[in-house]
């Protein structure tokens, strides 16, 4: 059983919780109002799931998934993550985020943002180009004929491996779509953001299997 840790549980990140219960891993929940505000959420979630500070979450994770808008990178606890297999989810938006130079002028990917504030971390980009209703509902067993494929961007084989073997558990196949520095190509407003999938109007979304996802990766312009 693998402990996910979870900085950030806003609607993709409590739907990766889900998940990850499902499929016999422990999580623990954190956010910035502190874990008061999720015990609701962990007791619903079931005896797996804990509510922690974000440190604590940082610390208790063998996988810590950062959920947070990109505005909030700075408050990532660094020291507890060095060393571990980090998956980042989030988006750049500069509406909710502000603008940022690096990232408007595309000098920075959003994740190699995000690295500079954990630097010891592994961290791989994944989850953040589909949406989270689809994500729960597209969930497949290994071997299933109509089982989604997700993007994964990183620099880390390691981190890779052990992101990859997470996301087969929780019911989806993996894409290599290359390093940090491409994590653009399944950034907001990409082809493969959310779009293979199928509109957010059908809550439960279509299977978006190998050849669709790089057919999309392969046709993202920065």
């Amino acid at each position: 059983m693998t402990t996910v840790g979870f900085i950030g549980s806003g609607q993709i990140g409590s739907t990766i919780a889900r998940l990850a219960i499902e499929a016999g891993h422990q999580v623990v929940l954190s956010n910035s109002r502190g874990p008061g505000t999720l015990a609701d959420t962990a007791a619903e979630l079931g005896p797996q799931a804990f509510a922690a500070t974000s440190g604590e979450a940082a610390a208790a994770g063998d996988i810590v998934v950062v959920t947070v808008p990109v505005k909030a990178f700075p408050d990532v606890p660094a020291a507890p993550l060095a060393g571990k297999t980090v998956i980042d989810t989030c988006n750049y938006g500069p509406e909710r985020d502000g603008h940022i130079p690096d990232l408007d002028g595309k000098s920075l990917t959003s994740s190699e943002l995000l690295l500079r504030y954990i630097p010891d971390a592994m961290l791989v980009k994944a989850f953040n180009n589909i949406f989270y209703k689809h994500l729960l509902s597209l969930a497949r067993p290994a071997g299933a004929a109509d089982r989604s494929c997700l993007p994964i961007a990183g620099d880390s084989a390691p981190a890779k491996a052990a992101v990859t073997e997470f996301i087969d558990s929780l019911g989806y196949s993996v894409v290599d779509a290359g390093p940090l520095a491409d994590s653009w190509r399944q950034a907001t407003g990409t082809p493969v953001w959310g779009t293979p999938y199928g509109p957010y109007s059908d809550e439960k979304g279509q299977p978006a299997g190998e050849d669709a996802i790089r057919a999309a990766l392969a046709t993202a312009t920065r």
